[in-house]
């Protein structure tokens, strides 16, 4: 067994997903990304980094908590990572706003697009503004003066809050200070002025102002001193006992709702706060002036996201896309019978997700389908597929479900998607305890030939992305739909140790975590070390979302040394460090950021000219590997496999516009343009999207 690598050969991960976060914030900052697509980019950036502190800067502070000298496999204690990730992360949102006040919002102004300020308005404009503030927002607003029967009212995480400075005395002769006023989520953060009241073909207001203006109306008979929107980012983690877990559909409904409640690890107020109002807020939520982000503009600007749709300009977004379809699909036959003539691949978003679609669909409504099986990670809130599972267990098909329930944040929608299955007459089950089930897999199974005398074939759709019609227009992954005896008994064989008891199969195709799936990585890696010392070619090209898991790391540094060419397309955080004489001449990793979010995860070997390709529903990661149930599959037919090489890792390797290059301190700079510009996501929407 290959020892684990030295920490001093390894990146810190909160540093790495900062990077990441870092080149999403550069989209925004591009000229050549379109205008209200910059504005995107900033929201996304928002919403990015509220899941980072949610999850790993929480989980930073009770590291901290715990055991704060504990250092993690890169060597950097708990308490280290966390002042550098406070440093970067003040530093990016300082970057973040500037973009937004100095360059995207005047931008927008010269496009007649306009958000209004309330120093700005004009009499007209106030009139209509005030009377929104009383028909729309005043009878769903509730002023919460701070005294001893009124405390400080509980702040549900990431929620838009102003807390107000007052003096004077009410009706009753109280006098307070303070308030609080809590925004209902139902409330939009940008309000639309019709044309004509705005003066201009766009105009928007912030809640934000619109609350500030007429705050003191809650107040009346008290002088408002001041007024400043905050808002409090919480630890997000649930917490389930597995020793304890007797229903885990139960536990979890019990635990949703204290999520909007866990820790504080994050106070976003807003620049004109008083130093005051800052040190009483930290002190209340228990922080750090180092968990203080001042901001100069709303504090929650991944609201902001509903802008660019509200605004007809077509010419200051990216170009419509309309998907394609691969050519076996446009016969108009039935699904099975096109299945049956050879395996599809669907390359998504390039290429439409319906197909997935339609072969649920179509095995819900066919006679001739029996059983259906899938797993079920994020499906979204409103699912047609899974409306069409539940449509097939109403009409008497055995449907299998095995949804996911501890998905993040999706873990709501499931449990409904869940019951719902139940009602029908599906069987759902919810995986291995202490397993996430990742794996992204549907089986049907069809008697054909007649009633009588007919045998049963089994059809799969393996994919490396979730069964989510959304986020398919979205992300880029590769399905595979097949009828392929052995791959089906494969994914078969892992929907019953999925749903039922016994040891691990023997599969004949499929990779496994987490029994097979690390073993052959690793085995894979070796190989090409060993034929590369034997003065063979050898090269690896592997794409994936993350790469962390230090064994592999170990494997990958090993082959560099021998001499083995590998390149590395990490979307997100990488613990490796390409570059380092000696260690890691021979890698070379980058990054794509573009319009559509990387998601593929593809593994190449050379392997003495077979080409092994892996496509895998599983990051090079600890969890991926060991704590999750995640599949690996081959392309078994060569035409397929070439397809993935040209249109999954080639042009990834050739981009030289949205592509950006690691450095060997964790760093990443755009890749130098030579010669031509090439985007690799530009190129795949020619090659592959509809007409």
């Amino acid at each position: 067994m290959s020892p684990q690598p030295s920490t001093e050969l390894l990146l810190n991960r909160e540093l790495g997903i900062l990077e990441f976060n870092r080149r999403v914030l550069a989209q925004a900052d591009d000229l050549s990304t379109p205008l209200l697509e910059r504005l995107r980019f900033l929201c996304i950036f928002s919403s990015n980094m509220d899941e980072f502190f949610e999850v790993r800067v929480s989980g930073l502070k009770e590291q901290i908590r715990l055991n704060p000298q504990l250092s993690g496999p890169d060597g950097l204690s708990a308490r280290r990572v966390f002042r550098e990730v406070s440093r970067l992360s003040h530093e990016l949102v300082a970057r973040q706003y500037a973009l937004f006040n100095n360059e995207v919002i005047p931008d927008l102004g010269n496009e007649d697009i306009r958000f209004l300020r309330r120093t700005h308005w004009n009499a007209e404009q106030t009139a209509w503004i005030r009377e929104f503030f009383f028909n729309e927002l005043m009878p769903v607003l509730t002023p919460i003066g701070l005294d001893p029967s009124h405390p400080f009212p509980n702040v549900l995480n990431k929620s838009l809050n102003f807390a107000v400075e007052l003096s004077g005395k009410d009706a009753f002769g109280r006098s307070s200070d303070r308030a609080v006023v809590q925004a209902p989520r139902a409330l939009p953060r940008v309000i639309q002025l019709p044309a004509e009241i705005a003066g201009h073909e766009y105009g928007f207001v912030f809640l934000s102002s619109i609350i500030h203006a007429h705050v003191g109306e809650l107040f009346a008979g008290m002088e408002v001193r001041g007024c400043y929107q905050f808002r409090v980012t919480r630890n997000s983690d649930l917490f389930v006992d597995d020793e304890e877990n007797k229903n885990l559909r139960e536990q979890l409904q019990g635990e949703l709702p204290h999520r909007h409640y866990g820790d504080a690890v994050r106070l976003e107020v807003a620049d004109n706060c008083s130093a005051e109002m800052c040190e009483f807020l930290l002190d209340l939520f228990g922080l750090t002036r180092d968990d203080l982000y001042q901001v100069r503009g709303p504090v929650n600007l991944v609201r902001l996201m509903s802008v660019p749709d509200k605004v007809e300009r077509p010419d200051l977004k990216f170009s419509p896309f309309i998907p394609g379809l691969p050519q076996q699909l446009s016969k108009h036959l039935n699904i099975f019978q096109t299945i049956s003539a050879g395996d599809i691949l669907l390359h998504h978003p390039y290429q439409s997700f319906q197909p997935v679609i339609d072969f649920i669909r179509e095995a819900a409504e066919d006679p001739d389908v029996l059983a259906i099986r899938q797993t079920v990670y994020r499906t979204g809130t409103d699912s047609e597929l899974m409306r069409h599972l539940i449509a097939a267990a109403q009409r008497g098909k055995e449907v299998t479900c095995v949804v996911e329930l501890m998905a993040r944040f999706d873990e709501e929608a499931n449990i409904n998607w869940a019951e719902q299955l139940e009602k029908a007459g599906a069987h759902v089950v919810y995986g291995v305890v202490g397993y996430k089930t990742h794996a992204k897999l549907a089986l049907v199974v069809r008697r054909e030939g007649g009633p009588v005398g007919g045998k049963l074939k089994r059809y799969a759709h393996l994919g490396t992305g979730n069964y989510h019609p959304r986020t398919a227009r979205l992300y880029t992954d590769f399905g595979l739909m097949t009828c392929h005896p052995e791959l089906c008994q494969d994914v078969n064989d892992v929907f019953m140790q999925l749903t039922g008891l016994g040891r691990p199969h023997e599969h004949k195709h499929l990779l496994q975590s987490p029994f097979t799936m690390h073993p052959r990585m690793m085995q894979a890696i070796r190989t090409e070390t060993e034929r590369s010392r034997a003065g063979e070619k050898a090269i690896i090209v592997a794409k994936m979302n993350s790469l962390l898991e230090p064994k592999i790391i170990h494997a990958l540094y090993e082959a560099s040394q021998a001499g083995v060419q590998i390149d590395l397309i990490v979307r997100g955080v990488c613990a490796l460090k390409p570059g380092i004489p000696g260690l890691s001449e021979n890698i070379r990793v980058r990054s794509l950021i573009g319009r559509f979010l990387e998601h593929h995860r593809i593994f190449y070997f050379w392997n003495g000219g077979q080409e092994d390709v892996w496509l895998a529903s599983a990051d090079w990661m600890d969890r991926n590997f060991f704590r999750r149930i995640e599949t690996g599959f081959p392309l078994l037919d060569p035409k397929l496999k070439k397809r993935v090489i040209n249109e999954g890792l080639k042009p990834c390797l050739k981009d030289n516009m949205r592509a950006w290059e690691m450095q060997p301190d964790g760093a990443f700079k755009r890749r130098a343009k030579r010669g031509r510009g090439f985007d690799a996501q530009s190129y795949l929407r020619t090659l592959l999207g509809g007409k």
